[in-house]
């Protein structure tokens, strides 16, 4: 029933896009309150957001976002996600540098997963990689099939697990 009300309110938005500017404005409050009622929060408040790089289509990550989260992005334009670890908002790049700048936003049929096409600056991996996805089922096992392009030392001055 959820995702049918979901489904409604997301047939009447074509594209979410973010206004610019660090300040939020009427816009970006209203586009904000617009995803928000169409999304379905898991229990603990959260929806999955995929990023993906606005350009090429390459997939870049995968992380948790809560109301607060859709909001600031929303806002801003700097991605921000949920920290299930951290149990905080972490805004993408805080300690490393790699931030992401949301290009769209958008909403999936059934307003439980997030995509957003981002301009990713520097590698989006806590791994040094371009992307989190650098692991495949291969030839029987699961193969690494992109390297380093820097070291996580590098990004956060320790090994970063």
């Amino acid at each position: 029933m959820a995702a049918d009300t979901a489904r409604a309110k997301i047939a009447s938005m074509n594209e979410i896009t973010t206004q610019s500017g660090n300040a939020p404005t009427a816009a970006a409050a209203t586009i904000a309150d617009a995803v928000l009622q169409a999304l379905c929060f898991d229990a603990n408040g959260l929806v999955p957001a995929i990023a993906q790089q606005h350009d090429t289509g390459e997939v870049l990550m995968m992380a948790w976002m809560n109301r607060d989260a859709v909001r600031e992005t929303l806002a801003t334009g700097r991605v921000c996600y949920f920290s299930r670890s951290r149990g905080r908002l972490w805004r993408k790049g805080e300690s490393s540098g790699q931030t992401q700048h949301l290009k769209e936003l958008r909403v999936d049929c059934d307003g439980d997963t997030l995509l957003l096409l981002v301009q990713q600056d520097g590698v989006a991996c806590h791994t040094g990689r371009r992307n989190c996805f650098f692991r495949a089922a291969r030839d029987g096992g699961l193969i690494e099939i992109a390297a380093p392009e820097v070291s996580p030392e590098a990004l956060y001055g320790h090994s970063h697990g």
